[in-house]
């Protein structure tokens, strides 16, 4: 009951649609950060900043959140919120790896606290090959290859995994990620899938679509959920449709989640994503601004 009353409450920490458009259409980023700093991402944003920094905070603010969640859940509830944090870890990688592994990451990492998996060991595991040891013998399992984009592509399906086993309201939304990001490898990168994350996104999409020779194929096998997103998207290049249509996807959902009256885990679960959502959209808001206002199609799509 305590997690569900405090998600409802967390989720109305938003700025919502139209704040972030006027937040977009500001004449230059300094006037952004300043309207900024009076949302509910204030006390993270700094009022002067560069747009990277201005960003990471905004994701800092929801991150933030998810913690403040997971410490109103029942003993062991933390469980549900880790596989919906993953990104963060991820990202943490990601910066880690363009300094090679060597010495700290050209950022700050997030601090994920009681959401973490194995963050703490991969900060100490160098460059690739220690990394994907690190990965192996924790829950994200082995990416396949020690290189930074076969350990990021694979935890980036591990995420999929993760979630669809963890969170079952979750699960479609996984299954379009595992989508968007199969066919981004093998038909935008024209890189093949390591052994176990081909194995990763069989489990979620089918061994017929993984195996596709083309992309028209790949999305007429996909399960129910994954087509209709990729409906959006008729070819390779236009696969950022499909993304704004899964971040609308989570909109929509989360907010019907929002609307059950019943105490569980529905509720948290909705929170995340429209928290989520929010977040994506002022970290867009704040690119549009920096263009000096120009607010860009993917924006528009979503907000």
């Amino acid at each position: 009951m305590a997690g569900t009353i405090r998600a409802r409450e967390l989720a109305l920490r938003r700025v919502g649609a139209a704040g972030a458009r006027e937040l977009a259409v500001r004449a230059d980023l300094d006037e952004a950060l300043r309207e900024l700093v009076v949302t509910p991402y204030g006390k993270y944003a700094p009022p002067v900043a560069g747009l990277s920094e201005a960003q990471r905070a905004v994701s800092a603010t929801l991150l933030w959140h998810l913690r403040v969640l997971a410490g109103w859940l029942p003993r062991g509830g933390a469980r549900l919120l880790v596989p919906l944090a993953c990104g963060f870890e991820v990202a943490n990688v990601a910066a880690l790896l363009a300094g090679n592994g060597h010495g700290p990451a050209p950022v700050e990492p997030y601090r994920l606290g009681a959401l973490e998996t194995a963050w703490r060991r991969l900060e100490g595991a160098g460059s690739g090959p220690g990394m994907r040891a690190v990965l192996t013998a924790s829950a994200w399992g082995d990416p396949g290859g020690d290189s930074a984009g076969a350990v990021l592509t694979g935890m980036r399906m591990a995420a999929a995994r993760r979630t669809a086993l963890a969170v079952p309201q979750a699960r479609d939304w996984a299954v379009g990620r595992a989508a968007l990001l199969t066919a981004r490898e093998l038909f935008v990168h024209g890189r093949p899938l390591t052994e176990p994350v081909r194995r990763d996104a069989a489990r979620l999409l089918g061994a017929r679509a993984t195996g596709a020779a083309s992309y028209p194929r790949f999305r007429e096998l996909l399960p129910t959920p994954a087509r209709r997103l990729l409906a959006e998207a008729g070819e390779p290049g236009a696969l950022w449709r499909a993304e704004v249509g899964w971040w609308r996807t989570l909109r929509d959902d989360g907010a019907a989640m929002l609307r059950d009256n019943r105490f569980g885990p529905r509720a948290v679960v909705g929170a995340v994503a429209v928290l989520s959502v929010d977040a994506w959209r002022v970290r867009a808001a704040l690119e549009s601004a920096a263009r000096g206002g120009r607010v860009g199609e993917a924006f528009d799509a979503l907000a």
